[in-house]
């Protein structure tokens, strides 16, 4: 993608992360508002070069869609726990230092995989901001929960809490391609976010230098059986598959991983057009269903 000319409002948007899932949908996304976005070409583990990039580029946003999650799954850091420190904890910290010195707005897309059900955070309680961090099972959240408590000490952050992401069409890192390559799936509520519906937020968030730490979801919860068979109703007949429990899970990862629901009561507070979660996916495999 070359560079659009635009440059709405004075704003310069440098995008790290560019060539990924959601650093790409960002960049459209302003793009198609008029700003003027240059996809970030460094590593953000290398200091010096960033801060050569944001002062050639005159930047004014950063945003940080970069990092790891792993291939195939967040499994892969537990094999990779030096590259993982590197991208998502050093470097992420560092660019948000650097973004903190040049008085620069950053934009961080996290992840709310930070908790899971427990004694006090249970199945019937929606997690908030300010609550403290209870699942380092895996070493990506460990990492990701490290950065998350940091980057509240820097005023410029603005911090977005994604779970589970799902896109309109069947991109490898959405939930719902993932679960359509699973022969069991375990059913547990769980919090989403649907980018048709929430990108289009971060986007004006940025253009209105918000700061802070949001859940970035849509409201509620679903399932993982919910929402296949929603996807069997809408989009596929043919999709079959069966539950299991996270005991028999277990035995097939080498992390654990995080269950929980997010409260997207602040988000919805200032964006209350959010649609709950189960609306939005069946509002996306709609969408999914017609474009077929």
């Amino acid at each position: 993608m070359a560079d659009a000319p635009e440059n709405k409002g004075g704003f310069v948007f440098v995008v790290f992360g560019s060539t990924g899932w959601i650093g790409g949908k960002m960049i459209s996304l302003l793009r198609g508002h008029g700003f003027r976005v240059i996809e970030g070409k460094n590593r953000i583990e290398n200091r010096e070069s960033i801060i050569k990039e944001l002062e050639d580029s005159k930047a004014t946003h950063v945003i940080n869609a970069a990092g790891v999650t792993g291939r195939p799954n967040v499994d892969w850091c537990e094999d990779h726990k030096q590259e993982t420190i590197r991208a998502n904890l050093m470097g992420a910290l560092q660019l948000a230092d650097i973004c903190s010195i040049m008085r620069l707005h950053l934009t961080v897309f996290a992840t709310g995989c930070l908790y899971t059900y427990d004694d006090k955070y249970t199945m019937d309680y929606a997690v908030k901001e300010d609550d403290q961090p209870n699942f380092a099972g895996s070493f990506y959240s460990k990492t990701k929960g490290m950065l998350d408590m940091l980057l509240r000490e820097y005023d410029n952050v603005l911090t977005l809490r994604l779970r589970m992401p799902i896109s309109d069409d069947l991109n490898s890192r959405s939930l719902v391609t993932k679960l359509l390559s699973y022969e069991k799936l375990v059913n547990i509520p769980n919090s989403v976010s649907v980018l048709h519906d929430l990108l289009p937020i971060a986007a004006d968030m940025c253009e209105n230098s918000k700061t802070g730490v949001y859940n970035f979801t849509n409201p509620g919860n679903i399932t993982h059986g919910q929402l296949m068979t929603m996807y069997k109703e809408i989009v596929d007949g043919s999709v079959s598959w069966s539950h299991f429990s996270e005991e028999e899970q277990s035995k097939i990862l080498k992390a654990p991983r995080s269950n929980t629901t997010l409260s997207a009561e602040k988000l919805t507070s200032e964006y209350p057009s959010v649609p709950d979660a189960v609306t939005a996916i069946r509002q996306c495999f709609e969408r999914m269903a017609k474009s077929n």
